[in-house]
């Protein structure tokens, strides 16, 4: 068993320090949270130990659920690594761009080690497309990525529509991976109609990160749906849950001889091996009676004009019980209410109507990036 220290990224480069010796089988196994926040927060003075193939500690961050400390092994790490360079066409150099305590940002630096190359490093903070253009450019190998949230992806297409030296930058990358969340069919139509390769990926801590890329599983991970619920097999799995053995024994189970992680999604999956998304099964509220998902209602709205990074969230209503709610930046949205409530009504039924739009100073995002989902259905009374 090994100790898990508790390491604060306030340098990225001196973690990406750290990770080489953890992955290496060193005495210790590390738990990345991000700078600036106390070492023993929310109870990581007692954290106990960990199996000693376990190489890293991931943090969740908790978005509808409580947080959870995922422990990835090195070879779940590394298999990730491996999988993700042949999906991508080889090894190369990557650029991050996400806070390096979130798996998506562990796994761009393991990716790094991996494949033997130096990563650029943005600096921590608010998301500037200029830094990002500035830091890409430094990028020297003939194979370039990165590793994105959808927000992060607009606000890239929306500079790059000004201004061509960032437009290139973008066109030179040999992948950009985004997830994380649902990502727009919008977004990436706009993507591809400016000659950016993007990625769209699907995973988890749980997962070692993305292990689906537009769909397809990548290495030897296999998706099935389980009553309409989807379940991961392969290399890239947790070891489970630091601490928690009754969650562990809840999301991960054997079947067979095999392992498999109950991810919690709602989704489907193809004869051919395809793979599609449609909400997380705790992201469903019972209005008049009826089941609405707030992430399907999400997908119409953010279609919408001005309503793209617009959130979904559920609100206590004393007719209906739940409605849905839609949260938007101020100064956004550019559809009326009457229209979001026609587009998802066509879609998705009348008790699927959003009750109505909440405007606030800005969407209060996680460390990951993601939006805070309970801080915006405590706003507005959910």
């Amino acid at each position: 068993m090994r100790p898990v220290r508790v390491v604060p990224v306030d340098d990225p480069a001196a973690f990406l320090i750290e990770l080489r010796r953890a992955l290496s089988a060193t005495e210790e196994a590390l738990l990345p949270v991000p700078a600036g926040e106390s070492p023993l927060a929310h109870g990581r003075d007692r954290l106990g130990r960990v199996p000693q193939g376990v190489a890293v500690v991931i943090e969740t961050s908790g978005s509808t659920a409580a947080p959870k400390r995922v422990m990835l092994s090195t070879d779940a790490l590394l298999a990730s690594a491996a999988a993700s360079s042949v999906a991508l066409g080889g090894d190369g150099q990557w650029l991050l761009a996400l806070p390096a305590h979130y798996i998506a940002g562990v796994q761009v630096l393991v990716r790094s080690i991996a494949s033997g190359t130096e990563p650029v490093l943005l600096p921590p903070g608010h998301f500037d497309p200029a830094v990002f253009a500035e830091h890409a450019n430094r990028l020297v190998e003939p194979l370039r990525f990165t590793s994105l949230v959808p927000v992060q992806l607009a606000r890239l297409l929306d500079a790059a529509a000004t201004d061509p030296a960032i437009l290139a930058v973008l066109t030179r990358f040999t992948g950009i991976l985004v997830g994380g969340q649902a990502v727009s069919a919008d977004l990436i139509s706009r993507a591809e109609g400016l000659g950016i390769r993007v990625l769209r990926t699907y995973g988890s801590s749980e997962t070692a990160g993305g292990c689906v890329y537009n769909g397809v599983p990548i290495g030897n991970t296999v998706v099935r749906a389980v009553d309409g619920q989807l379940e991961i097999s392969g290399s890239v799995l947790a070891e489970g849950y630091l601490g928690d053995e009754e969650r562990t024994g809840d999301r991960f189970v054997e079947e067979h001889g095999v392992r498999w992680y109950r991810t919690g999604d709602l989704g489907a999956v193809a004869a051919d091996g395809t793979v599609s998304v449609s909400g997380r099964a705790d992201n469903v509220i019972i209005s008049g009676g009826e089941k609405v998902s707030l992430d399907a209602v999400e997908t119409v709205v953010r279609g919408l004009p001005g309503l793209a990074e617009a959130v979904v969230v559920r609100a206590v209503d004393p007719v209906w019980g739940q409605v849905p709610v839609v949260v938007l930046a101020a100064g956004a949205g550019q559809t009326p209410l009457d229209a979001v409530r026609r587009a998802v009504a066509a879609t998705l039924g009348r008790p699927a109507r959003p009750a109505r739009l909440v405007e606030v100073d800005a969407i209060p995002l996680l460390a990951s990036g993601k939006p805070d989902r309970q801080a915006l259905a405590a706003i507005v009374g959910g």
